[in-house]
């Protein structure tokens, strides 16, 4: 066992970016919390410590970041209101100017290049992000106070149990170690396929066929896929492109063209590519990143979607009826702040005067209506939720090469939208929905949302923030619709559909009724697992869940009937704290990330923008130090 009785300890699992942003808010807070008491922080990872697994730098160099340069940030800035301490550092533009002005030649050569190259609105590699992780952590130890110290530890934690008090977690290879308290911030979790996809995999096996489940893509083995067979691609997200990527550039094909932001591109294929047909619910890719900067400056948030609105609402409150008018208004004053006062002349009123009028009226009223369209005349500067949300519902053709052209020329507007300053309104929504999450996550904290509403609107939400906020870069797009005009990815259109029989997979949609099905010998599932503590792979999580000390949210009615189990893990929202099955809080052990039920969008963000993420590590780390005991010194001193 570690950690003598003199020193309190704490234990982080997971110490990628989430991991290293609440030791980060530890070290702010420690000379205010704990001045007189010595203090480990065990960082527990097999990723490097910083980057993690996501954002390791054994990853293929073609893997791109879907955020800009100037666009992230680990550190708190005067913008972010919370209890402990502003201590600000660099963002990754910030790091990334400071490294090239100093001696590169210990660099690898290709990151050396790519960071001479880099500029605030590039897209960088995730191994250029992993180099910038790593400095964060470095930066963070070499500044902590002299009576704390960081260990880190690159192996996998297999278990968590409790000995006198004091927190046991075993690891990998090395002797366990007993600690005070214990946060787990392991990110995105793999987990057993779902009973259906298990049913799939068994069908294909029988019959000879390849079926790929949901994972991280980085980490699939696509070995399997041979050049030149149609593969069927189930899922248009971030996993989807990270698969386009290594199937096509990483086998050697390479894209030609000019390198403006709209400029077409075409593919020079290697000949070792798949064809892949790909399709989803919505059928469309996520929205592309937008390449510019707000032109009128951050919009003033929250303005309709705060506490002071939402308190006022009685529970149990249904998001769809009572808080969709409010959010969506919040997110089209984001939109119109960004277009009215950045781009006036696209309107023919005045910013202050659209903003009182506005501010008077009710969401889809007949009154807003009319001032939008008598405020904007030009319907391509309106907002649509209906288009962001189904980009391609109503499109219909006779056959798979008919729907092509059509669903390339609604991508290649998107994509225009979102390179063009003219259009900077996304950017000014891309805000507001920022803030709005924010809010949502703090309802659901607070439980005052209805549970029907929670098993149907908040997995909506959160789909529809997904396919709005987090696309890829729009070079990312480019390539996909040159890898159309090439015909080497071909699109099923809205509603999807799959089936399989002993001939192999057939895989068709809304878009394509009457059309012969696509038949393929493979189907990739491009997604994330879904969250799942019953079937999460991670022993340390299958161990707790086992002994009933971690708890699943599940959904019911008033009744009791279950209406959904969410698969997340139950936290106390203030601080993450664990739930066990029976409702108990542990005080001593904690949870962030995407696997609980506090949903934050990201693990670092952009600077200046007050992110949650920021504010809910600070908020974590504070009730992790306040549950620690007192140090002896501080205990004979008192």
């Amino acid at each position: 066992m570690t950690s003598p009785a003199s020193r309190a300890s704490i234990v982080i699992v997971g110490a990628g970016p989430r991991g290293v942003g609440i030791l980060e808010r530890i070290a702010a807070s420690v000379p205010e919390l704990r001045p007189d008491g010595a203090l480990d922080v065990h960082l527990v990872d097999p990723y490097p410590a910083g980057a993690g697994r996501i954002w390791r730098s054994a990853q293929s160099p073609l893997l791109a970041m879907n955020s800009m340069a100037a666009d992230v940030t680990m550190y708190t800035d005067e913008s972010v209101v919370c209890e402990g301490p502003i201590l600000t550092g660099p963002s990754f533009w910030d790091w990334a100017r400071q490294e090239r002005e100093g001696d590169l030649a210990d660099w690898p050569a290709e990151l050396a290049d790519e960071l001479r190259a880099v500029t605030a609105s590039t897209f960088p590699s995730r191994r250029l992000q992993s180099e910038y992780l790593g400095r964060v952590l470095r930066d963070v130890v070499a500044t902590l106070p002299p009576q704390v110290r960081v260990h880190v530890h690159e192996t996998r934690a297999t278990g968590l149990s409790e000995q006198g008090g004091r927190q046991v977690v075993a690891l990998e290879g090395e002797p366990p170690l007993s600690v005070d308290a214990v946060v787990l911030a392991s990110g995105h979790l793999d987990a057993a396929p779902t009973g259906d996809e298990q049913e799939l995999l068994a069908r294909a096996s029988a019959a000879g066929l390849r079926y790929l489940p949901p994972e991280q893509t980085t980490d699939t083995d696509l070995s399997v896929v041979e050049p030149g067979e149609t593969v069927i691609a189930r899922g248009m997200g971030l996993a989807f492109i990270d698969l386009m990527v290594l199937l096509f550039e990483g086998r050697g094909g390479r894209f030609e063209g000019p390198s403006g932001a709209f400029d077409e591109l075409t593919y020079v294929p290697s000949g070792q590519e798949p064809r892949l047909v790909v399709g989803s619910p919505r059928g469309a890719p996520y929205h592309s990143k937008s390449h510019h900067p707000l032109a009128a400056g951050r919009p003033p948030l929250p303005r309709f979607f705060g506490p002071e609105t939402t308190d006022a609402l009685v529970p149990p409150i249904d998001l769809r009826e009572q808080l969709w008018p409010l959010m969506a208004k919040e997110i089209a004053w984001g939109w119109y702040h960004e277009l009215i006062a950045g781009h006036p002349e696209q309107a023919v009123l005045p910013w202050e005067e659209f903003a009182e009028r506005f501010a008077a009226l009710g969401w889809g009223t007949p009154e807003m209506d009319a001032l939008i369209v008598a405020a904007v005349p030009d319907p391509v500067f309106r907002l649509d939720f209906a288009a962001l949300d189904r980009p391609f519902d109503g499109l219909r053709a006779d056959s798979l090469a008919e729907l092509q052209p059509l669903v390339r020329e609604r991508i290649t507007e998107d994509l225009r939208q979102h390179v063009d300053p003219a259009h900077s309104a996304h950017l000014g929504a891309f805000v507001a929905m920022l803030s709005v999450y924010g809010e949502i996550t703090r309802l659901q904290g607070a439980d005052v949302l209805s549970a029907r509403s929670r098993a149907r609107d908040v997995t909506w939400w959160q789909s529809f923030f997904n396919s709005v906020a987090s696309g890829p870069p729009g070079f990312r797009v480019r390539q996909l619709l040159a890898l159309s005009r090439a015909g080497l990815v071909e699109f099923l259109g809205p509603g999807m559909w799959v089936d399989v029989d002993d001939e192999g997979f057939h895989a068709g949609s809304t878009a394509l009724a009457g059309a012969p099905p696509v038949t393929s010998t493979i189907l990739i599932d491009a997604r994330l697992p879904d969250p799942s503590v019953e079937r999460t792979s991670d022993p340390l999580l299958a161990s707790l869940v086992r002994a009933g000390e971690i708890g699943e949210e599940v959904l019911r009615e008033p009744d009791g009937t279950v209406l959904r189990r969410t698969g997340l893990i139950r936290v106390r929202p203030a601080d993450g704290a664990l739930i066990d099955a029976a409702g108990a809080v542990h005080d001593r052990r904690f949870a962030v990330g995407p696997h609980t039920i506090v949903k934050v969008a990201g693990a670092f963000t952009r600077p200046g923008m007050n992110a949650q993420s920021l504010r809910y590590n600070d908020t974590v780390a504070r009730a992790v130090l306040r549950v620690l005991p007192e140090s002896r010194e501080a205990a004979s001193a008192a």
